[in-house]
């Protein structure tokens, strides 16, 4: 299991125990990662055994880039098959399409009203994205807002997420504190990161400097949930090490970032402490740690792949899923909406 920082606390309610909410989110952008499955998608599952958990295809985020309107839809069903494959339960965990739900893009006009400009361009990742583009759309200035909507619109009170979403987490409690003193109300509860610790940032294998994202031009930089055992060993088998004699298997990001990749890779999916795995492997050669990642690896991402492809080939129940979350998730949404409308003045 991964090694998470749990806020765990239970809200008691007229002398009743009340699970707290959480809400996840991710682009349908691709098949994910093993980075996205440590970093993420493997706790949800843990997750929805001690949380009310709501967990969203974010479609709408998606077309802050040009899509192909016929394979985004296919993107949605291809990431629910992942995450009904890596055990997310549909009866126990409400699964959504963003674009499902209007309440979304209604709050996040609200919201952008109570949002400054200078708060917007502040975010690193609106900087990052829009260096070398000069046609910048709204939408991907706007985005930390329609995340926000997101977020607050289901009374969040935890939102599991890696290091790089921080900072719009932290304008998400921003604005609903913004809120909540404006109107003298508690409407908005006001959310709190979770991260796993050293999960959080699996690095890309030929470049263990940066983070391991689907988007990486070199192939050989991510392992896909969907890829091929014979892909998974060239990968692994072609990882950046470095040249050490004789060959020292310590975990040190700034001095061994190859190593140190693969030791918190076989961490996050045995269970074992880096320190063990250092013991471990102290006499044994570069290739003797990349063997134990590959069989690891495979282990766990054979499992998800033979959920997957039956699981996908179900369309109908797929949408059926969608449907059945965008109901649940309509409740708690509208509920939210209709207070943030009257506190505004905007009576239906």
């Amino acid at each position: 299991m991964p090694n998470l920082i749990f806020y765990q606390k239970i809200k008691i309610n007229k002398g009743e125990y009340v699970k707290l909410n959480i809400f996840s989110a991710a682009q349908p952008s691709g098949i994910p990662t093993l980075g996205n499955y440590i970093g993420t998608i493997r706790s949800w599952n843990a997750f929805q055994k001690n949380y009310n958990s709501i967990y969203c295809i974010a479609d709408l985020h998606a077309i802050t880039k040009r899509q192909n309107p016929k394979l985004l839809l296919k993107n949605s069903l291809d990431l629910l098959s992942i995450y009904l494959s890596c055990d997310i339960d549909p009866k126990i965990s409400t699964i959504f399409m963003q674009s499902h739900r209007p309440e979304h893009t209604q709050l996040s006009w609200m919201l952008s009203c109570y949002t400054y400009f200078g708060e917007l361009k502040r975010m690193v990742q609106f900087k990052e994205k829009s260096k070398n583009n000069k046609n910048i759309n709204i939408g991907l200035f706007s985005y930390p807002i329609l995340m926000a909507s997101d977020i607050l619109l289901y009374q969040t009170h935890k939102v599991p997420a890696g290091l790089d979403q921080a900072q719009h987490i932290e304008l998400s409690k921003l604005i609903a504190k913004r809120f909540n003193k404006i109107y003298n109300s508690n409407i908005f509860n006001v959310p709190e990161l979770i991260i796993t610790q050293s999960g959080s940032r699996i690095m890309a294998l030929s470049n263990p400097k940066k983070k391991m994202s689907k988007s990486d031009k070199n192939k050989n930089n991510f392992i896909s949930l969907l890829d091929s055992e014979e892909s998974i060993i060239r990968k692994i088998k072609n990882a950046q090490t470095d040249s050490d004699q004789p060959p020292v298997i310590k975990y040190d990001v700034i001095k061994k970032p190859g190593i140190s990749n693969l030791l918190c890779i076989l961490s996050e999916l045995t269970g074992k402490n880096i320190i063990e795995l250092e013991t471990y492997f102290s006499n044994k050669l570069y290739r003797d740690l990349k063997l134990e990642v590959i069989h690891t690896v495979l282990e766990h991402i054979k499992k998800i792949q033979k959920k997957y492809f039956s699981i996908r080939s179900k369309e109908k129940y797929l949408i059926e899923i969608l449907q059945s979350g965008s109901e649940k998730a309509k409740k708690i949404a509208n509920n939210t909406l209709s207070k943030v409308k009257n506190a505004i003045g905007l009576h239906s």
